[in-house]
């Protein structure tokens, strides 16, 4: 279960890349559009905000897979050695 929150496509830190490229491509896109720069760094901020709270949520997620697991993986460990 490990080498799934680890490896492979799709593991938090690649999708929070992603996100974070596709939004700032899209907001540069929109700034060179419209040529109005006010109010670009409260966007920016902003942006930055959303992606940290979501990268914080997806490793809230694989933090508490890893703890399940581990919690379990100990249970029958103590389980094993008191019988």
């Amino acid at each position: 279960m490990m080498n799934n929150i680890h490896h492979g496509p799709g593991r938090p830190v690649e999708v929070g890349v992603r996100v974070y490229c596709l939004v700032r491509s899209l907001a540069v896109s929109t700034g060179q559009r419209l040529r109005d720069e006010s109010g670009e760094g409260v966007i920016s901020a902003a942006i930055a905000v959303l992606i940290v709270a979501g990268l914080g949520a997806l490793m809230w997620v694989g933090f508490r897979s890893i703890w399940q697991d581990a919690e379990s993986t100990t249970r029958s460990k103590i389980s094993e050695i008191g019988n």
